[in-house]
């Protein structure tokens, strides 16, 4: 029987030619001496082999859409003509040596609150001291993330500046050569600090109730979808619950869910968790799933799963069953660069290797 992961899905006018992706994955690598925010050779190489792996859609790590969006001072961003040329160089070396005919995608962000933090393999936490390179951080309110520093409240004048820059950095993303652009909107950064009910506590068109809390999310789809081709498939990544009493529920993401779609979102990229720090995620094997499906069947749009999804057999199983339209990868694909060559082999699909490979394509077992 042909295998439904191994099956084509179009979006738009662009056809991936299979379902599965790799997440996005921040590495913290931009340092100081290739440019502020500027992807460099270790992003050439760690993207790069997924696509020589087989890889059908590649999503970048977190581009930050101004400095002040950036996780960590190692972060990268959209929001220089520098930073774009650096994407472009990336993007180019994927479309021409993927296994398969490979897409890549730029995943567009701010970190708010969470943002100017130490790297995970630093030899600190929490936020980035000045003498560091750390900077203010901003966020819906003076609420801070456990252990971080406190943000300033943004204004309405800053909230339309951030709008700006998520266009700004679409648009720089089209003329890079991304295939798709995909709007962070998870994970405790600042869309979803505007979303979540544990986090903002606003009282005027930015908060007071779900519409509100919403409103900053959708604001930036619209600001994208303006700015990008018709053409180009737009997705969005949330966060399905907070894991946390009070907080956004799988029933209130159904409903954003909808209403990005019809603002022009073609998929919707689902993970969770990230608000706050008392979160309880029961994390086992797929976690995640439940949501991707439930919101594809309630809101009517397609969706990707997320979340340990590790083995071809699940992968396979949440297509084919109609629980999500893709499968992103993420530590999986960190462990085996070329998970997709060996998944399609596990699932009796002929996949192509790139020609520097052919020698190793299997025959009595992979």
């Amino acid at each position: 029987m042909p295998s439904a992961l191994f099956s084509p899905l179009q979006l738009r006018s662009l056809t991936i030619p299979h379902r599965g992706w790799v997440s996005p994955m921040c590495q913290y690598s931009c340092h100081p001496g290739t440019g502020e925010g500027v992807p460099n050779d270790w992003h050439l190489m760690h993207l790069g082999s997924f696509a020589a792996g087989g890889a059908a859609l590649i999503m970048s790590e977190a581009a930050a859409v101004n400095a002040v969006g950036r996780i960590s001072p190692l972060d990268a961003g959209l929001y220089s003509d520098e930073q774009a040329a650096g994407w472009e160089r990336i993007v180019d070396f994927v479309h021409r040596h993927g296994a398969v005919d490979c897409r890549i995608g730029a995943q567009l962000a701010h970190a708010g609150r969470k943002a100017s933090t130490y790297w995970p393999f630093a030899d600190q936490s929490g936020s980035v001291s000045s003498s560091d390179g750390g900077w203010g951080t901003v966020g819906p309110s003076t609420q801070p993330f456990d252990g971080y520093a406190a943000p300033a409240a943004m204004s309405e004048d800053d909230i339309l500046a951030v709008v700006d820059d998520f266009a700004a950095a679409a648009s720089r993303a089209v003329a890079a050569g991304f295939d798709t652009v995909e709007i962070h909107g998870a994970h405790g950064y600042l869309l979803h600090q505007f979303q979540s009910p544990l986090i903002n506590t606003r009282t005027d068109r930015w908060g007071g109730n779900e519409e509100g809390r919403n409103k900053l999310m959708l604001t930036v789809v619209d600001a994208v979808r303006d700015v990008i081709p018709d053409s180009m498939p737009l997705l969005l990544r949330i966060s399905a619950t907070d894991w946390a009493d009070g907080g956004v529920d799988a029933e209130a993401s159904v409903r954003l869910a909808r209403a990005a779609a019809g603002r022009g979102v073609d998929l919707v990229d689902v993970s969770s968790g990230g608000a706050v720090a008392h979160q309880k995620i029961r994390a086992v094997p797929g976690y995640q799933a439940g949501f991707a499906e439930q919101i594809r069947r309630d809101a009517g749009v397609p969706t990707g799963a997320v979340g340990l999804l590790t083995s071809a057999a699940q992968a396979e199983d949440i297509v084919a069953n109609g629980r999500a339209d893709a499968v992103f990868m993420a530590r999986a694909a960190l462990r085996d660069p070329h998970w997709w060559l060996r998944a399609a082999y596990e699932l009796g699909h002929d996949i192509s290797w790139v020609p520097q490979y052919q020698r190793a394509v299997p025959r009595h077992g992979f």
